[in-house]
């Protein structure tokens, strides 16, 4: 039986209010909330940045790795916080802090239906090469990139810690061959990329990081951030198409053709060499990150 409009509201209305309990449940991490701060300070020095961001080891190893990830764009290696800051500069240290401290807060145990290394794996390899591609497009929103690559699955993280039974339920559903989306729509009245966006909209991030998350799976509905929007897309689609840092929930992604105007590639062809040139860096980019998770 297809569930009626009245249905999906009723269990949008159910989902909507879970959300505002999450916010109760994991209020803002306290490194997150003493980094912003100091950054809000114009008076505060890398020293002091350093220091206060060095309170969390996790995040220290995160953020560093991913400064010497080979698609990042860096051309010296960084070795500590306050080198970093100097080389990345204030916003991109906020943004990357401010996105790690949301997934650590959204960490659950390991099971059966989602391993959290794959999915840590998943997200910074699809925010580095969301980053790269746009590097390589000349698109100057790099960094944005970046950082909707790393939350752009956030809500999948949200699910499976807060609503586990609906989690089960849906992965209940794709295995009986129902689309993602559909499934998710059908348990909760929504997807996982607008519990994404309602999440990030409650934390202030930035739009431009809500809208890209919102509309991962669909990029040509992006009013305002199309194109970037479309580069986390096909990001996401090529840790598929690679198999490295495959997330399994999501393993049924199909390529939303509307990115080959958006992005300009002439066909299938051309933009599967495109696709391909990123194997061998990529296989670096996964050697640097395995003893981390």
């Amino acid at each position: 039986m297809v569930p009626s409009i009245m249905d999906y509201n009723q269990k949008r209305e159910r989902t909507e209010l879970i959300l505002k309990k999450v916010n109760t449940l994991s209020p803002i991490p306290k490194i997150l909330s003493e980094v912003l701060h100091l950054l809000n300070d114009i008076n505060t020095s890398p020293h002091i940045l350093a220091k206060a961001i060095s309170k969390d080891q996790s995040v220290v190893l995160k953020l560093l790795t991913i400064a010497n990830s080979p698609f990042y764009g860096l051309t010296k290696r960084v070795s500590s916080i306050e080198f970093a800051i100097m080389i990345l500069g204030y916003d991109e240290i906020r943004n990357i802090v401010s996105a790690l401290s949301l997934m650590e807060s959204m960490r659950n145990k390991s099971d059966q239906y989602l391993d959290q290394k794959n999915f840590w794996l998943h997200s910074i390899v699809t925010a580095t090469v969301a980053k790269k591609i746009a590097m390589d497009l000349g698109l100057e929103k790099n960094s944005e990139a970046f950082i909707a690559g790393l939350l752009h699955d956030l809500g999948i993280s949200v699910l499976h810690r807060f609503m586990h039974s609906d989690f089960v339920s849906i992965h209940d559903l794709v295995d009986q061959g129902i689309p993602l989306l559909e499934a998710e729509t059908q348990i909760l009245g929504m997807t996982h990329a607008v519990i994404g966006e309602t999440l990030l909209k409650n934390w202030n991030i930035p739009d431009i990081i809500t809208e890209i998350v919102k509309y991962h799976h669909t990029p040509h509905q992006s009013n305002n951030v199309p194109t970037l929007t479309s580069v986390v897309h096909l990001a996401d689609y090529m840790t598929q198409k690679l198999q490295m840092g495959i997330l399994k929930y999501d393993a049924s992604l199909e390529l939303n053709e509307h990115i080959f105007l958006t992005l300009q590639f002439k066909d299938l062809s051309d933009l599967g060499k495109f696709i391909e040139s990123y194997r061998e860096p990529l296989v670096s980019q996964l050697e640097s990150l395995r003893y981390l998770i």
